[in-house]
């Protein structure tokens, strides 16, 4: 189903459209318009998809178990001095 509507463009926007059309890459200043409109509800769905993989994650990590900063820091001191000795071994 096609539905018309009225919209209205900035004059570099419509300059813009109209040089698609001119050059052959779109049939019509609509087939321009559909096409932004199809890659913004690409990006718009990839967005929400994005978004919602991080609030799972969060999540995730929000309902797993907890370090203690004391813990943390034995933890990363721990990394640094295996990180040292590896590049002490390749030397």
């Amino acid at each position: 189903m096609t539905v018309k509507s009225s919209i209205s463009l900035s004059d570099p926007q419509d300059r813009f459209a109209r040089g698609l059309v001119e050059s052959g890459k779109y049939a019509s200043l609509s087939s321009v318009l559909q096409h932004g409109l199809d890659l913004l509800r690409q990006k718009t769905d990839a967005e929400d998809l994005e978004l919602a993989a991080l609030r799972q994650l969060v999540d995730r990590r929000l309902s797993g178990p907890r370090v203690s900063s004391t813990d943390m820091d034995t933890r990363i001191e721990q990394m640094i001095a295996r990180k040292l000795q590896s590049d002490n071994v390749g030397s």
